[in-house]
């Protein structure tokens, strides 16, 4: 992210000039993730620029929960976000916060407010307060605006010491009740709210609503630029207003930027929220899910999610990117750097007819073409071996070079061999496909220069490991499974998994790690489940195909 400029960086290069706003400043940002949910592959752009932008500079950028609202907060999110934020590949050092430590000095800035007259307590129900909001023509209305200073002072002491019920009382700002921006007609800015707190537990019964409490947080810990969605553009006359009238040690900016819009998903934490507590995915790491664990398991890397990122740029238009150019990353990554091995999903039996019965003979093979640093390593073959169950067909059809009685194969790396037949079980399936091989072949080229139509990949019998794998395909059928009149669940895709039990992979998977990826040779790059993969238990998800028409236009 910090090797590609985009507007923002643009405004603070002029910022940063002799007389700008933050001459001779250090650049500090902030990442403000709300601790109720994982984070998913949009707040992985907002993370990149949050951060990249303070590399970028020389900067720093703090971590920080904005921990506000009780309601379904908790450490699980909290430890989770962390752990994400480090796997991409970002720090924040020693400066993480949370907004629930500034609680006591917002409730000082509220009483402030409130004694400058720039603040009252209100009576009115949120269903009242919505009936007198007004509209474009005419302004809201508030029984309660001019409520003498001392008794406003009164009733919110009296709110924060728990004497009122929920939804008694509010404070609001006292700005404008005929702006045209509905976000400053008196908003408010503390509500009743008796929900225990997971860092406070019942020490407040009264919150800090997000617009008030964001840019004091800002301000508390110096942050020069607030990096926020385009969501927040018509909420930044509030947040000046908030930094401009109570004492606060500094003034941020906030600059907005389109949020990450994706096909094929929906990213509504509330909506991924209710995917995992109706079991409709295994949890927030499902891999099927756009959160960052969830592609982690899958098999996404952290540079393929930052080229991403970094590839659709930032500005202040939305936009929705194809699910299929994220795939794209991932296969341009995984292309120049996974181990390339063997692994058979549907197997049936080969075998070799005029091969020694005893003889046992291995082939040396490099582990990744694109990169030779990487080494080779040596793989078995015998005469019984696993072939892919689609690589034979008894009665071929038209254009289809694989394996049939009379034609010739090469097999990857080994010889060539020459279909013969197959046996059937009394059911008529084929059980087993015979060959012979062409003894002076090895390696897979021919003496006499013949040419050889296809080439297939095997496992020797002798030594394959049994696998589970697992291949997934995208949540949801539509590209827009989230529009505002459907419902999203009606869309789920009941093929997006589909488990192998009885693959066969070669004998140097046995070696593998959880998150190790591969290039299973013709069938996809695979990622070691990161849960349920060991040494007795060898799980592989499918990360991404190998290939498919996408074309990359930025």
């Amino acid at each position: 992210m910090a090797d590609n400029k985009h507007f923002i960086h643009e405004i603070i290069d002029e910022e940063l000039k002799e007389g700008g706003r933050c001459y001779g400043q250090k650049i500090h940002t902030r990442f403000p993730p709300e601790p109720n949910g994982y984070l998913h592959i949009g707040h992985a752009k907002a993370l990149e620029i949050d951060f990249g932008t303070a590399e970028l500079y020389g900067g720093i950028c703090n971590l920080r929960m904005d921990d506000t609202n009780p309601t379904k907060e908790d450490e699980e999110f909290v430890e989770a976000i962390k752990e994400d934020i480090h796997w991409l590949g970002h720090d924040w050092d020693d400066r993480f916060f949370y907004a629930s430590e500034y609680f006591e000095k917002m409730y000082e800035y509220a009483i402030e407010l409130i004694e400058k007259g720039l603040a009252y307590v209100c009576e009115l129900t949120p269903e009242q307060m919505k009936e007198m909001r007004g509209d474009t023509s005419t302004p809201a209305q508030s029984p309660y605006r001019d409520r003498p200073i001392e008794e406003s002072l009164d009733l919110f002491k009296r709110m924060r010491a728990g004497e009122f019920e929920d939804g008694k009382l509010t404070l609001r700002a006292k700005i404008d009740l005929a702006s045209g921006n509905f976000n400053m007609r008196d908003p408010v800015i503390y509500r009743i709210n008796r929900l225990p707190h997971h860092r406070t537990g019942n020490e407040w019964c009264i919150y800090p609503m997000y617009d008030f409490a964001h840019p004091i947080e800002d301000a508390l810990e110096g942050i020069t630029h607030s990096l926020c969605s385009l969501e927040f553009e018509a909420h930044r006359p509030l947040y000046d207003w908030v930094v401009n009238n109570v004492s606060v040690p500094c003034k941020p900016r906030q600059i907005e930027f389109a949020r990450l819009g994706i096909t094929h998903t929906v990213l509504s934490k509330r909506k991924l929220r209710n995917l995992v507590e109706n079991g409709m995915v295994s949890g927030w790491d499902d891999p099927r899910m756009p959160t960052l664990c969830g592609l982690r398991r899958r098999g996404y890397t952290p540079e393929s999610i930052r080229n991403f990122h970094s590839r659709n740029g930032v500005s202040k238009v939305n936009a929705v990117v194809d699910f299929a150019f994220l795939e794209y990353c991932l296969r341009e990554d995984l292309n120049a750097n996974a181990q390339r091995v063997m692994g058979v999903v549907h197997p049936i039996k080969l075998i070799i007819d005029n091969y020694p019965e005893d003889m046992t003979e291995t082939f040396t093979v490099e582990n990744n073409p694109e990169k030779p640093e990487t080494g080779s390593r040596e793989i078995s073959f015998s005469k019984n071996l696993w072939i892919e169950a689609e690589d034979f067909m008894e009665v071929p059809e038209k254009k289809y070079f694989r394996l049939f009685p009379g034609n010739e194969v090469r097999l990857k790396s080994a010889y060539v061999i020459k279909c013969t037949g197959c046996d059937k079980d009394e059911n008529g399936n084929v059980i087993a496909v015979h060959a012979e091989y062409d003894v002076e072949s090895r390696g897979g080229n021919t003496a006499d220069g013949r040419r050889i139509k296809s080439t297939i990949h095997w496992v020797d019998a002798n030594t394959a490991l049994d696998a589970e794998i697992r291949l997934y395909d995208r949540l949801f059928t539509v590209e827009a499974p989230d529009l505002a009149d459907c419902n999203y669940l009606d869309f789920i895709n009941p093929d997006s998994l589909t488990i192998v039990k009885n693959a066969k992979v070669e004998a140097s998977l046995k070696n593998a790690k959880p998150e190790d990826r591969f290039q299973f040779l013709r069938l996809g790059y695979f990622c070691a489940d990161n849960k349920d993969f060991n040494a007795d238990n060898l799980v592989f998800n499918r990360a991404v195909s190998l290939k498919d028409g996408y074309k990359p236009s930025v």
